[in-house]
């Protein structure tokens, strides 16, 4: 079973544009191409230069990068989706195939996005009191921004920030606690642009200091066969036993998921792979593009490299990367562990065999053809866990794929290259260019001379180029909307919104909780942790609804200014409430009606998309329930305050219990198949057990015993049955 043909680059890259909102770029003539690839080039240049040699002063680095991410926007991205399918035409009124608005547009969002820091030096005079030029430019600059995120990344996300700028305005019109004494549009403006708590605040900061970096990895890590050597292991690991093809899913998109965090990406990268062979073994279409959507979702919560949440977490509570990556480390698990027990019962229950050993690749073959492609992971993990900086790790690695990629992935080279940099971390001397400078110039110069000597080292090159410009395509939506979502944040901070929206979450979940209270045992939940319990419901519902439109990215930040002081109100340590939210936005991705990795997933299995994004919740519903347990018992998370390892094991043990309970209630097979009532109670014992108290799941496991007393009866009269007779 080889990956050469299902992996293609160019293929993967069509069904992302197809699939990816994000991805949806307009056809451009060759000259316009060739412009456009440029800039892209020289987007990911300079992140690759600062990231190693220096970030710039803080608001110059971020106009920089929204400068460009913003007029790149404007030559792809057509003003509607027929501009995607209509062939482009040079005229008067479209030089180079790209309209003169479009044009316009690219060159004074550049103008205006560069303004600040051109500025920069009178802020501190200016804030508070803008003179007319500066709110000119940034009512220009808020206009194209949201024309922009339009564009690249749909409608909710823009006309969210446009409530908001209205309630800035008029808020003094409403009633009740969302009342406020209002602003001028001056004002409003002033705070937006101005200043670091809008456009230029945190989450570009972040965007533009760590996720793009490990975008750019994420691609040339594919690039020099990372990802098919993660997905080839994974076929020759789990691709013989019963249902292979979608164990392979799981394992492969979990490898896979720890260069991209990106869950369409990844479904399709490895769904390419996968689909195919589930539905050839037997699996429903539908059934088979859900797996792959519920695994593939993984990504964005696999350490080492999550979504950009990840790193926006490392901001927003002021910790080290590394507190994130292990932080994330059970909870991912379990969602993988969820996903793999559901495809187990259901090949057990359909009696789905795994693939012929002749269609699999030999793991010790598979190991010795391609480890060095591991080469640039492990040097980003060492180089992280050293104590420096995520970008400086990214700009290690971004540096060993291109010494892999020229190199022709040179086991020697690889060696050599990666003990170097465990030298340099040895000796203290990573960030001391005079001393790594003879390192870098002789990884140059043997790349450069594996390069010249041997056959097919300009296309290698040239590939290293594509896809500095490819790195930088997919990261530019993701720019724009965390631009946008600058606003939002801006105006909550302004308006004091979010604590208001606090409030009322808090009280609408306490009036709940005193309604049933009455229906509920004190002895198992009293008033506040009812109250607690219906805020995270609340908090839960809202993150998904919010992902039905916008980025996981953009969905997290917009709840953290919302939900996390909420929770904290109640008591909710920080790290616990921003993972509660993240998880939470990252399962809108396999959520209907709008769940965009399972309507990936359908298109490559070519399957009813409503029917594979209901299946795909399913498969991945003990991701909607882990967050529950971690918030009740924080120790799952390892690095949280209070940390006992009594604690862990018994949460993390019986929520692993719990999550193989209900993967046979929802298959409805174990050891035999269950009915329908069978079905219900065990679902009904396996909540119980999965949550953290220990009295909950000692009911939940008492409860499972006649389930399990009917399972191993029946179990055993089917074998009796099945022995040859006489």
């Amino acid at each position: 079973m080889t990956t050469a043909a299902a992996l293609d680059n160019a293929d993967i890259e069509k069904l992302e544009a197809e699939l990816d909102p994000e991805m949806r770029f307009r056809p451009l003539l060759p000259a316009a191409a060739w412009i456009v690839s440029v800039l892209l080039f020289g987007l990911s240049c300079f992140h690759y230069y600062t990231a190693g040699f220096g970030l710039l002063q803080e608001t110059l680095h971020r106009g920089i990068h929204i400068s460009c991410v913003l007029g790149l926007i404007f030559l792809v991205f057509s003003w509607n989706k027929k501009g995607n399918a209509t062939p482009p035409k040079a005229s008067a009124f479209a030089p180079l195939g790209i309209g003169v608005i479009d044009w316009l547009c690219a060159i004074a969002v550049a103008i205006t996005s560069l303004y600040v820091p051109y500025v920069f030096h009178d802020l501190q005079f200016r804030v508070g009191n803008p003179d007319p030029i500066d709110w000119i430019m940034g009512t220009v600059m808020i206009v194209l921004l949201l024309e922009a995120t339009r564009r690249s990344v749909g409608w909710p996300l823009p006309i969210i920030a446009m409530v908001l700028i209205i309630y800035a305005l008029y808020g003094r019109s409403l009633p009740g606690i969302l009342a406020h004494p209002g602003n001028t549009w001056k004002s409003v403006v002033n705070h937006l642009y101005l200043t670091s708590q809008g456009i230029y605040g945190i989450a570009l900061g972040v965007v533009a200091t760590y996720v793009f970096h490990y975008v750019l990895f994420g691609v040339l890590a594919t690039r020099v066969g990372l990802g098919r050597f993660f997905i080839d292991l994974a076929t020759a690991a789990t691709g013989r036993f019963s249902g292979g093809p979608a164990k392979v899913s799981i394992f492969g998109s979990g490898l896979f998921g720890m260069i991209s965090g990106s869950s369409i990406a990844n479904t399709v990268t490895v769904g390419s792979l996968t689909i195919p062979a589930m539905i050839r073994i037997g699996y429903a279409r539908h059934f088979a593009g859900a797996v792959e959507a519920a695994a593939a979702t993984g990504g964005q919560i696999t350490p080492p490299i999550m979504g950009a949440a990840a790193f926006l977490m490392v901001e927003y509570l002021a910790v080290p990367y590394q507190t994130i990556v292990v932080a994330a480390i059970v909870p991912a698990f379990m969602h993988f562990f969820g996903v793999f027990c559901q495809i187990h019962f259901e090949a057990k229950k359909y009696g789905l065999r795994g693939l012929p050993r002749s269609e699999l690749p030999v793991a010790s073959e598979v190991i010795r053809r391609d480890w060095p492609t591991a080469m640039p992971l492990a040097v980003l993990l060492m180089v992280l866990f050293s104590d420096f900086t995520p970008y400086l790790a990214a700009f290690w690695g971004i540096t060993g794929c291109i010494v892999l990629g020229l190199t022709n992935r040179n086991p020697i080279v690889a060696t050599a290259f990666a003990a170097a940099i465990a030298l340099c971390i040895r000796m203290q001397i990573l960030t001391e260019w005079e001393g790594l400078g003879p390192i870098i110039a002789a990884s140059i110069a043997v790349s450069a001379w594996f390069v010249l000597r041997q056959e097919g080292g300009k296309a290698r090159f040239f590939d290293i180029l594509d896809a500095f410009v490819v790195g930088a395509k997919y990261a530019i939506s993701v720019g724009a909307a965390a631009a946008t979502v600058g606003i939002i944040i801006g105006i909550v901070t302004l308006t004091g919104v979010g604590f208001k929206l606090s409030t009322i979450i808090t009280g609408a979940a306490g009036d709940i909780s005193t309604l049933l209270g009455g229906f509920v045992p004190t002895s198992l939940f009293d008033a506040k942790a009812m109250t607690l319990f219906f805020t995270l419901v609340m908090t839960a519902i809202v993150c998904i609804l919010l992902g039905c439109g916008i980025p996981t990215t953009a969905n997290y930040l917009i709840m953290v200014t919302i939900a996390a002081p909420a929770l904290a109100m109640l008591g909710v340590p920080q790290l616990v409430s921003h993972f509660f939210v993240f998880y939470y936005g990252v399962l809108a991705d396999i959520t209907p009606p709008v769940a965009l990795a399972a309507y990936a997933g359908a298109s490559m299995a070519g399957a009813d998309p409503f029917k594979t994004g209901n299946t795909a919740f399913r498969l991945g519903l003990a991701k909607a329930l882990v967050p529950f347990v971690f918030v009740y018992s924080p120790s799952m998370l390892l690095v949280t305050k209070g940390f006992t390892w009594a604690e862990f094991f018994e949460t993390t043990i019986g929520c692993a219990i719990g999550v193989v309970m209900l993967a046979i209630a929802l298959t409805g097979y174990g050891l035999a198949r269950l009915g329908k009532l069978e079905q219900i109670w065990l679902g009904a014992a396996s909540v119980l057990v999965i949550s953290p108290s220990r009295t909950a799941t000692l009911v939940g496991l008492a409860m499972t015993v006649p389930i399990v007393v009917r399972q191993l009866a029946a179990w055993r009269t089917a074998r009796v049955q099945e022995a040859p007779q006489g």
